[in-house]
């Protein structure tokens, strides 16, 4: 009598417990995840550079595991919002020729309201690293009380440069007068973010409705990470200090829904 094959472990785990064991799984649960707050066509934008990656990652052979941390870790949303950037810088728009961005300026460093903006545990992990020898010594916030802890508090430059994550990286302006005023409480246009800072958004949400149940797909408070790690906080402890509510990353992508065109 013919035996009825096998069916193989990982299958057998997929089947228990609705978790993805491969890279396929991952691209089958993208097809109906949620950016959930977002508008319909950055979320449709995002699931289709969110695909090609992993697609990509199939075709290579990578390693899934490689791949399920990057999505965990929001590395994945990080790394292809970058390349979605160099794809709008190479075009050379019109904000980024009369960008008057420039280092020592800093008044988009000034934090008035909210937290500093929306990190993903990587940044906020590399950020931890590169700011954490200088734990103790005078920072931005000696130049101005709401300054970001990253910055130095005489050049007004940011310490951490190399490191600092996608909200910061996104953030251009054309006109430094309007980012003073801003940063003494007014309300001047000006400045603004680049659209890979959409791609980012999206690629986050999407990767924490693919990961559901087998990761959370944490966000982090930017401020909060900085003050904690300058003023002596270990890793675990300056991300506990961090750390977002879980809703945090809809509303920020509801608050893109909402904004006015």
């Amino acid at each position: 009598m013919a035996r009825t094959p096998a069916r193989s472990s990982t299958a057998g785990r997929k089947t228990a417990k609705g978790r993805p064991a491969s890279i396929a799984d991952l691209r089958t649960k993208l097809t109906k995840a949620r950016a959930r707050g977002m508008p319909a066509a950055l979320e449709d934008r995002g699931r289709r550079i969110l695909d090609a990656w992993l697609a990509s990652a199939e075709t290579q052979g990578q390693p899934f595991r490689d791949i399920r941390a990057e999505l965990a870790s929001g590395e994945a949303a990080r790394k292809l919002a970058a390349m979605t950037g160099e794809q709008i810088r190479a075009n050379n728009p019109e904000q980024l020729v009369n960008a008057a961005c420039a280092e020592g300026c800093a008044f988009c460093c000034i934090l008035l309201e909210g937290d500093g903006g929306l990190i993903t545990e990587a940044e906020a992990r590399r950020m931890h690293a590169a700011l954490a020898p200088l734990a103790g010594q005078p920072d931005g916030r000696a130049w101005n009380a709401n300054a970001c802890a990253a910055l130095d508090p005489d050049t007004r430059a940011c310490r951490v440069y190399d490191a600092r994550p996608t909200v910061c990286r996104s953030f251009l302006s054309v006109s430094v007068e309007a980012c003073r005023i801003n940063a003494e409480g007014g309300e001047e246009d000006g400045s603004g973010m680049l659209g890979n800072h959409l791609d980012y958004l999206a690629i986050l949400a999407l990767s924490r409705d693919v990961m559901k149940g087998t990761a959370l797909v944490q966000t982090f408070a930017l401020d909060e990470l900085a003050r904690a790690t300058v003023e002596g906080a270990d890793l675990d402890s300056a991300l506990k200090a961090a750390r977002h509510p879980t809703r945090e990353l809809e509303e920020t992508c509801e608050d893109i829904g909402n904004s006015p065109d």
